[in-house]
């Protein structure tokens, strides 16, 4: 028997709730970066938000103790009943993706920030060259160059390991001299010579991009993963009938690890003040 697309879509938003927030996580506040890119997409939805600032940054973590930690936060955004679980950190899209997405099964949909990039890469960059910089996480990982080595389409993928750059941003520096010192001595090395477009494969860096593309004087495009991922979620939930069509309520954010100075410094990220809340993992 066979059943339609839109049938399957249909029985899909019978087991999601429309009116159910988006759940995203991260190992601190740089996925908030993400956050704020989804709000602008899809204003009426709600968010619930974790950063689990106890064991930041995940970038230096292995990967087990990263899926540990994925898990643990995976079950307090389903106790808040989110009908999307979105990974907004490149390094636990990487380690964590695939035991998350087994372990949620269609209790929600899960979804990463490194797919949208390369499905938006896909047929725009064929037979080019392009850099991706991230922490040593994400690159050595491999897992950039194996989904693009999959599209078969001749791209030729330069990854740079900038493991100081979270930390930089982490800590307000941004359109400053000492950040702008540090992003030049990274994008000078010379696996980057001759990219035609380069990943931001770091939810912390969208607020370093002006700075990133000033230095490529606009003659390499650079591809903000927060506003790609943003874009695949408000098509996927268009196409499943899950947009919120109610107006959007207060939004919910939870930190593993709290302090005054880093609650004041999620401005950085999100734009505005936002109250955090307290939610140890492990007590």
């Amino acid at each position: 028997m066979h059943i339609s697309t839109s049938k399957v879509a249909r029985i899909e938003k019978n087991m999601l709730d429309s009116s159910s927030p988006i759940g995203i996580f991260d190992s601190g506040i740089g996925g908030m970066t993400v956050a704020k890119a989804i709000l602008r997409h899809l204003p009426n939805e709600n968010l619930v938000y974790f950063g689990d600032t106890a064991h930041l940054p995940y970038g230096d973590k292995s990967t087990a103790a990263i899926q540990a930690y994925s898990i643990k936060i995976c079950n307090v955004l389903l106790q808040q009943k989110c009908k999307v679980i979105l990974i907004g950190c490149n390094s636990a899209s990487a380690a964590a993706y695939d035991l998350v997405k087994e372990y949620i099964g269609s209790k929600a949909k899960v979804m990463n920030v490194i797919d949208p990039v390369v499905e938006f890469i896909k047929d725009r960059f064929a037979d080019t060259k392009i850099g991706l910089i991230g922490t040593k996480q994400t690159v050595q990982s491999n897992v950039y160059k194996k989904k693009i080595d999959a599209l078969n389409q001749k791209i030729n993928l330069a990854s740079l390991a900038t493991p100081l750059l979270a930390p930089m941003i982490e800590e307000g520096f941004v359109n400053h001299s000492v950040s702008q010192t540090i992003i030049d001595n990274y994008l000078s090395d010379p696996a980057l010579t001759d990219i035609n477009a380069l990943i931001l494969g770091c939810t912390h860096y969208p607020l370093i991009k002006e700075q990133v593309s000033n230095y490529f004087a606009g003659g390499t495009e650079i591809l903000d993963s927060a506003e790609i991922v943003a874009q695949s979620l408000k098509a996927w939930l268009n196409q499943h009938y899950l947009l919120n069509k109610k107006e959007a309520g207060n939004h919910q954010f939870f930190v593993s690890d709290y302090t005054a100075s880093f609650e004041s410094s999620t401005r950085i990220f999100f734009g505005e003040r936002i109250e955090l809340h307290h939610y140890p993992l492990w007590e």
